[in-house]
């Protein structure tokens, strides 16, 4: 059984530049409005902060050769960068309790990364020399990212010649 489409809302606007035009307003939220993250996720999810991240890194999962738990891990610490100078610095406990691993598993996952050139681990001393939680250098990662990006937009823009192609009548422009 078929439903019908939803009607538009009784809501009819004059636009004030052309006092002939009328503005069916559909029902849900304007355009604007439906793209901020707070309105698909909710304020109450937002509050507690959001991370950053390039769509690239999950849709070259595969090419660049990333199994779910290094990605996992790489979202951790990126979750972890907040300024484009300093390395972020997440301690092995802090990924292995948000991931549900052992610290053991955690480590041979950044030594994956590291040995992929994905992150290089940098140690970090407290001012007594003591050694704290290492600090992760995502300069492979971005580097990784930045090389294979200009396949991607090669694809996106032959697929917009095949498309623009497709919607012009023979003959016209294209």
């Amino acid at each position: 059984m078929m439903t019908a489409a939803p009607t538009p809302t009784a809501d009819v606007a004059t636009e004030a530049s052309d006092p002939g035009a009328t503005i069916i307003q559909m029902p849900g939220l304007p355009r604007k409005e439906q793209r901020r993250s707070q309105d698909k996720w909710s304020a109450q999810v937002m509050k507690r902060g959001y991370t950053p991240l390039p769509s690239l890194l999950l849709q070259a999962q595969a090419l660049l050769g990333l199994k779910p738990e290094q990605l996992n891990t790489l979202l951790q610490i990126i979750e972890h960068w907040w300024d484009a100078g300093k390395m972020p610095f997440p301690s092995k406990e802090t990924l292995a309790r948000r991931m549900g691993k052992s610290t053991r598993q955690v480590q041979r996952y950044l030594t994956q990364l590291e040995e992929g050139g994905f992150i290089e681990r940098v140690e970090r001393f407290t001012g007594l020399n003591a050694q704290t939680s290492n600090g992760y250098n995502l300069a492979g990662l971005v580097a990784k990212l930045q090389a294979i990006e200009p396949a991607f937009s090669k694809v996106t823009e032959q697929n917009r010649l095949r498309r623009k192609r497709v919607e012009t009548p023979t003959g016209e422009g294209a």
